[in-house]
């Protein structure tokens, strides 16, 4: 286990006789720095980013370089730690990743229940656009009939959810074929980890995303100790 080790002459205890000794200014400062919220965060951020076996299956990089060449992104997704959302985003990028939106105030995702609610899945685009001009619009999509269907929104991004890798070729076909290269973007999501995701790159896909990259990642073991000089 990693320690870190502060050790300064400033680290010596005042009044060593019989009554509680006095922390001088510096190890008072060091100890508020550190406290434990501050401590616990800082092990939770190291371990995304670091390159440790523990962590292997689910480094950023080791995605990166699995997909390496296909053109396809990798991207963590809103599966965050309460409270800790912008660090872990950063231990993503530091590895190599990209992020999805930070939050429901950046971009919009259409699902099942906003489809039902606005009565249409092109209803739901009209009015995402419609209110938030600005905002980019990804919408869910289960199968080929979704998709096909969700080309003809205007959508930005086609969420294609726990598809097969014939499907997801099927999906890419169908923009392809029917976009002219100004269609959506696609991102393939469920079912990745190190053994499938050079094969759900190779179909074509632009963005495949983990929530694994976040919501999975352990805690960095270290601990600190200082040594009084």
């Amino acid at each position: 286990m990693p320690t870190l080790l502060l050790t300064h002459p400033d680290c010596l205890l005042h009044d060593m006789g019989e009554g509680h000794p006095e922390r001088p200014d510096r190890l008072r400062a060091i100890a508020d720095a550190l406290s434990a919220s501050a401590f616990n965060a800082l092990k939770r951020e190291q371990a995304p980013s670091a390159d440790l076996a523990v962590i292997e299956r689910v480094h950023p990089a080791r995605y990166v370089e699995a997909i390496a060449g296909t053109g396809a992104a990798i991207l963590d997704t809103r599966k965050t730690t309460p409270g800790l959302r912008e660090l872990e985003k950063a231990a993503v990028l530091a590895g190599g990743g990209r992020n999805h939106r930070m939050g429901l105030y950046d971009a919009i995702l259409i699902k099942e229940n906003h489809i039902a609610l606005a009565g249409s899945l092109a209803k739901a685009v009209y009015g995402a656009r419609s209110k938030y001009p600005d905002l980019a619009v990804e919408v869910e999509t289960r199968n080929l009939d979704e998709v096909a269907y969700a080309l003809g929104t205007g959508a930005d991004i086609l969420l294609l959810d726990n598809m097969d890798l014939e499907t997801l070729r099927g999906a890419v076909r169908l923009r392809d074929e029917n976009a002219a290269g100004k269609g959506p973007s696609l991102e393939a999501s469920g079912g990745v980890n190190l053994e499938t995701v050079r094969g759900i790159a190779e179909t074509g896909v632009d963005l495949i995303s983990i929530g694994a990259l976040t919501h999975s990642a352990p805690t960095l073991d270290f601990s600190m100790l200082i040594e009084l000089a």
